[in-house]
């Protein structure tokens, strides 16, 4: 398995998905029950390889992730063959970015010098959607890239 299993909920949301996916085996209800119970190892492979074709495709599609703690903010624009990210950091230790304040204080802050910002790029080392995977696994999530883009284009003008 190259990534990880989806979740119980993330398979029931995908249902009709994984269905499809079992047609184009020609595993149908009755034959993928049969599965579950007299080959589990078997089953337990068709839910790593689906599971890993979902993540091929969402991490493909992947442009924007963001990552946050307490006192920073990680933000990241992927390219195909590097990334770029604005890093923001809070000089004030007593501010949470976790928190609907910290969000309002940054916002209040931004261009002061309480608030550090440093940006970055850095090429693949390996596969693409491995490398943007290992952010998530940090701790990224997806996102639109609205943060991203509006501190961009103020530090580009």
């Amino acid at each position: 398995m190259k990534y990880s299993r989806l979740t119980k909920e993330q398979f029931e949301e995908m249902n009709q998905e994984f269905s499809t996916f079992l047609a184009t085996q020609t595993i149908d209800k009755a034959e993928w029950d049969k599965i579950k119970t007299e080959k589990p190892e078997v089953a337990e492979q068709e839910l790593d390889v689906f599971s890993d074709l979902v993540w091929e495709g969402v991490l493909g599609r992947t442009e924007y992730l963001e990552h946050f703690s307490k006192n920073h903010i990680f933000l990241f624009h992927c390219f195909e063959t590097y990334v770029q990210s604005i890093v923001l950091k809070s000089l004030v230790p007593e501010v949470d970015f976790l928190t609907k304040e910290g969000l309002q204080w940054l916002s209040d802050n931004m261009f002061t010098d309480t608030i550090e910002m440093k940006t970055g790029k850095k090429e693949f080392t390996e596969d693409r959607n491995a490398s943007i995977f290992g952010l998530i696994q940090q701790g990224a999530f997806l996102s639109d890239g609205q943060l991203y883009k509006q501190i961009n284009s103020i530090i580009e003008s």
